[in-house]
């Protein structure tokens, strides 16, 4: 897919074609990558694109050729060695989905699963809830965790929030990840490749957070006209990835959002695939 090809499959305006009127016709942009996409139903209300055909058709009419999808078993299932095996075999059949495990390092056996994501199943990374699983970053867990992982070649995704606390069912009331010892394991465990997910880039812990070169973002609750724009100036445009919280919010969003952020070639290319690639 050309670049002004994508555009053309996207709610980009004409403004965003323009953008992109100087690149060459003969550059593949090879689509769109979502950081930040999930499979299979939400316990507390059906989705409208929670089945994996349909929301690999959404993606694909807005030019998302890949995506990395993790389990929403994932935050409620104990037994997340199936959980996994479920999401594999189903992105198996939609060359579109890629794999992302969910890993529990409150539970035992934390660290086959992290063995079966890798080796058996070939996922490139695995994803946390430490809200939902009941533990939090300062725990002597997550350090060993992120060890685990980048031994085994795998980036982490850790998903700060998926609903907002107001619209929550009384029966799962879950904060928002407290993200306060994040910085000083990062700044110990430097090899590891952290992405945190729906984190709304605001609040007097981003500069430090922003400032850790191993510590990437996405964009889905980067709300407001000018919030991806103010990301990628606080974190700099190689560290965010565009991420649509799909089939919880709607991905056309974010896409809009990405495009309000009025971003130079390069930096479109970065937030819309590049970035993804290299994590």
């Amino acid at each position: 897919m050309k670049r002004r090809e994508m555009l053309q499959t996207t709610l980009f305006t004409a403004a965003s074609a323009a953008l992109l009127a100087g690149a060459d016709d003969d550059d593949d942009f090879g689509g769109i990558i979502d950081s930040n996409v999930s499979l299979f139903h939400w316990p507390f209300r059906r989705l409208p694109l929670d089945d994996p055909g349909r929301l690999v058709a959404k993606l694909r009419s807005l030019g998302v050729t890949s995506a990395f999808a993790g389990t929403f078993e994932g935050f409620f299932h104990r037994d997340l060695s199936a959980a996994n095996a479920r999401l594999a075999a189903v992105c198996a059949d939609h060359p579109e989905l890629v794999a992302i495990g969910a890993i529990n390092p409150a539970l035992p056996g934390w660290e086959e699963d992290i063995h079966r994501c890798a080796t058996l199943h070939g996922m490139p990374g695995i994803r946390l809830h430490p809200n939902y699983h009941g533990y939090g970053l300062d725990e002597p867990c997550v350090a060993r965790l992120l060890d685990e992982a980048a031994k085994a070649g795998l980036f982490v995704q850790l998903a700060v929030s998926m609903e907002d606390t107001r619209t929550q069912s009384a029966l799962a009331s879950v904060p928002d990840v407290d993200l306060a010892a994040l910085p000083a394991i990062l700044a110990r465990e430097k090899t590891a490749r952290v992405q945190l997910l729906n984190y709304k880039p605001r609040g007097p812990l981003l500069p430090t957070l922003t400032a850790l070169p191993n510590l990437f973002f996405d964009t889905a609750l980067a709300d407001g006209t000018d919030a991806v724009a103010s990301l990628i100036d606080a974190a700099g445009p190689d560290r965010v990835l565009f991420g649509s919280h799909a089939p919880f919010l709607i991905p056309e969003a974010a896409l809009i959002r990405v495009h309000e952020s009025d971003p130079d070639v390069a930096t479109l290319h970065l937030i819309l695939r590049a970035n993804a690639e290299r994590l």
